[in-house]
């Protein structure tokens, strides 16, 4: 938990093992076990599909993996756990991390001054060298099970993170060879590892202290700044049974004696438990989570993928916690250079796939926001500082401090592509406001804050010549400087139009309303040549680029729209110009073309595109690896692959314009599909199926009342009911169009006419083979 009143006045060894002693009496100290419960098998049980789907997207290793890029990994939004080769023949490493691990001196850029720190490692040292694994991630329960073999014999073990303790178990039982195997725990130096423009006077933390309180191990490391983190663990043995439990506690700037005290009382509480009873809970919360929606499609390999990607964000944030840093809870042995949190594009785009699958649990952009608005200020330059203009720099740490660096200043030389990261964020959190239509979103986090980020800009605003408002020099992001850079311009009207529809949700006024419709009526337009909208003026894309920054209009702020006839020109050329030189993409890129190309309606290059970026190709010095982690030169990072998800939900439901498309972009490879409660703007829940490239049946539950357009796709002439099978009153306004007046909580069935098909979901055919993702070989 990250705490600014300090507390404790040092550690008292006494205190300690009372306290563990205390907790523990009732539970492992009178004898209980060291493992639990086996998982049931799903088999062919009624009401399982969700269970089946994702048990088959287990991740397999039948090959040791190396590092971070291939390794399982387990985490709760806090720790972190990844495993893979140790540093000798005969051992196995458990690199472990926590997301509110970093430094805390603002004297440097967030990178440095708030840069995530490394923790350390469990190494299980065996008898005999590794001549063989068989490892399993079951995503379902969120655990790794498996088995290691050695020239002297074998390990079996389960571990997982647990989800509500924060506590790393793991459970072994080696045979008569291994009765030896030991953990040992190693702690790493507490230096940012990042290398570019290192502050000629960064200095390292001091070295970790390590300690013991009677069976419990610690490490102690402090920060320069105070507080710091505890890193506590013991094993508990019952015959050839072990059990090992771990927390890590961070505290600023807390006494770390304290912090330590509490790391080793927070073992005892969990050995004291059951462990079934631990397990239960664990697994409960990941089931409801996987049951909240549903997505099945004929490639198995990409089914598997998405599932993965669920269980991935899951694991690496959560509502109320860190916003999702490049490395998400898993700090890379190797280090790298993205130490701290981007906001430039990386967790805009990680995630937004938590709107459509119907996952806003784990909306940690919403939440941080709330919580941190304050810190806002801190990236506006000096001269700006005004009380009423808020930016964001990146990179940032969880609580959006920036360090010593502001966001430039528009038409000087201190300008970077930092001015549009806030009004970015702005629009993740207005996803989340659209898909649950939640007011309290707009009042307390989208409207005050977006009020400030529009200021910024208004203050660069000047006429020119042609009697419009024009933004002076900005930096396009990671491609060139320019006038009325379409970056700029399009997250400013999109910040205005959607101030504006602020006022009329919250049936209020403000005193800058008219300024707001000046910008959107006075507004230079984009800047267009004949490859279609350019970077900026007299700036036309000359060459490959990854970013997609000049083309936000397109996606994901939809400005401009498919449905619009006039719009499809100038967002055809756009795309092309841009899609036909990829040498220097990113896998971003790919996830992002992806989902544009489904807005435009050609399924075949949205699938061509996912498919080349998952199928492991290297893309300029990009990769997806085997884990579905992402390498991008000498740096590692999540949020591509997650990327990829939502250009999977694309495919199945959009919701722009105001109108629920359903399979708007599917393939003609893939003639079936079935989903079940993917969320909409307009808080609608979809159940969908597709068979034979027909599309059966549509269900839309309305949790809000909004208005519903429903492009069903349904060929022909359609039946409207409700949930009980009455009819409904509806009107066709275009060919598989139809507006349906829903209530709150009310369910309109949409199916071809004269027809009563089953509307439970269901796992699709194949089309081809899928091999697992891992290391399966």
């Amino acid at each position: 938990m990250y705490v600014t009143s300090a507390t404790g006045n040092g550690i008292s060894r006494r205190g300690v093992i009372g306290t563990a002693a205390a907790v523990g009496a009732g539970g492992w100290l009178t004898g209980s076990g060291t493992a639990w419960a086996a998982p049931e098998e799903a088999a062919d049980r009624p009401g399982t599909t969700h269970e089946r789907l994702v048990r088959a997207a287990a991740m397999r290793w039948r090959r040791l993996p190396g590092d971070w890029k291939d390794g399982p990994f387990l985490g709760n939004g806090l720790l972190g756990a990844q495993v893979y080769r140790g540093a000798a023949p005969n051992s196995v490493k458990i690199m472990v991390s926590h997301g509110q691990v970093q430094d805390q001196r603002p004297q440097w850029r967030a990178p440095y001054g708030f840069s995530r720190l490394p923790i350390g490692h469990f190494d299980l040292t065996l008898a005999g060298e590794v001549t063989d694994i068989d490892w399993t991630l079951d995503l379902w329960d969120a655990e790794l099970r498996g088995t290691v073999t050695t020239t002297r014999g074998s390990v079996r073990f389960s571990m997982l993170v647990h989800n509500s303790r924060t506590a790393l178990l793991i459970s072994t039982r080696p045979s008569a060879g291994e009765r030896s195997a030991a953990w040992t725990f190693t702690w790493m130096p507490a230096i940012s590892p990042r290398q570019k423009d290192r502050p000629a006077d960064y200095t390292g933390n001091p070295d970790a202290r390590t300690g013991s309180a009677g069976d419990t191990h610690y490490v102690q490391q402090p920060l320069v700044a105070g507080g710091g983190w505890a890193t506590a663990w013991r094993e508990r043995r019952v015959g050839t049974g072990r059990l090992l439990a771990a927390h890590i506690v961070y505290r600023f700037p807390d006494d770390l004696d304290g912090t330590t005290e509490l790391a080793v009382a927070e073992v005892a509480r969990t050995l004291a438990a059951d462990p079934d009873e631990l397990v239960r809970g664990h697994r409960d919360w990941w089931h409801r989570f996987y049951r909240r929606s549903l997505l099945s499609v004929p490639d198995k390999r990409l089914q598997d993928f998405y599932w993965i990607q669920l269980y991935k964000a899951a694991c690496a944030t959560r509502a109320g916690g860190p916003s999702m840093s490049e490395w998400g809870p898993w700090y890379p042995e190797t280090g790298g250079s993205w130490t701290a949190v981007w906001w430039n594009l990386n967790v805009q785009i990680a995630t937004w796939l938590i709107q459509g699958s119907n996952h806003l649990e784990l909306d940690s952009v919403t939440s941080t926001f709330k919580d941190f608005e304050k810190n806002l200020p801190l990236s506006v330059p000096p001269e700006y500082q005004d009380g009423q203009t808020y930016a964001l720099a990146h990179p940032s740490d969880w609580t959006l401090r920036p360090g010593a660096k502001t966001v430039g200043i528009p038409g000087t030389s201190t300008k970077t592509d930092n001015n549009g990261n806030l009004i970015w964020a702005m629009h993740n959190i207005w996803l989340s406001y659209r898909h649950t239509m939640d007011v309290r979103i707009v009042r307390d986090v989208l409207y005050p804050i977006l009020v400030k980020a529009v200021n910024f800009y208004d203050h660069f605003l000047h006429e020119g010549g042609d009697g419009k408002l024009h933004l002076p020099l900005t930096r396009s992001p990671e491609w060139a400087d320019a006038e009325d850079c379409t970056y700029d311009l399009s997250l400013l009207r999109w910040g205005c139009a959607t101030l504006l529809d602020c006022l009329r949700v919250l049936r209020t006024d403000h005193p800058r309303a008219g300024r707001w419709r000046e910008i959107l009526r006075r507004l230079v337009d984009y800047p267009r040549d004949a490859t279609g909208i350019m970077i900026g003026a007299a700036k036309p894309l000359t060459e490959s680029h990854r970013h997609f920054s000049h083309m936000l209009w397109l996606y994901p702020l939809g400005e401009l729209d498919w449905d619009r006839a006039g719009d499809r020109d100038i967002m055809r050329t756009t795309f092309d110009h841009w899609v036909k030189d990829r040498a220097l993409w990113a896998g971003y890129s790919y996830g992002v073309a992806s989902s544009m190309a489904s807005r435009m309606e050609r399924p075949e290059e949205a699938l061509d595109f996912l498919t080349f970026f998952t199928g492991g190709n290297v893309i300029n010095n990009a990769w997806m690896t085997a884990n579905t982690m992402y390498v991008e030169g000498g740096n590692l990072g999540t949020e591509s692959p997650l990327t990829a998800a939502q250009s999977i939900l694309d495919m199945a439901v959009q919701s722009h314009g105001g109108v629920v498309r359903v399979f708007p972009s599917i393939s003609r490879r893939w003639p079936d599909a079935s989903v079940q409660s993917l969320r909409t703007q307009g808080a609608f829940l979809v159940d969908a199926d597709r068979s034979g490239g027909r599309t059966r049946w549509v269900r839309v539950h309305s949790e809000a009342g909004a208005p519903l357009v429903l492009a069903h796709g349904i060929e022909g002439a359609v039946d409207v009911r409700d949930g009980r099978g009455r009819r409904l009153r509806y009107r066709e306004t275009a060919p598989g169009r139809v507006e349906i007046p829903l209530g709150r909580d009310e369910t309109a069935v949409v199916v071809p006419r004269g027809t009563h098909p089953d509307l439970d979901p269901r796992e699709v055919p194949a089309v081809g083979d899928a091999e697992p993702w891992g290391l399966p070989d």
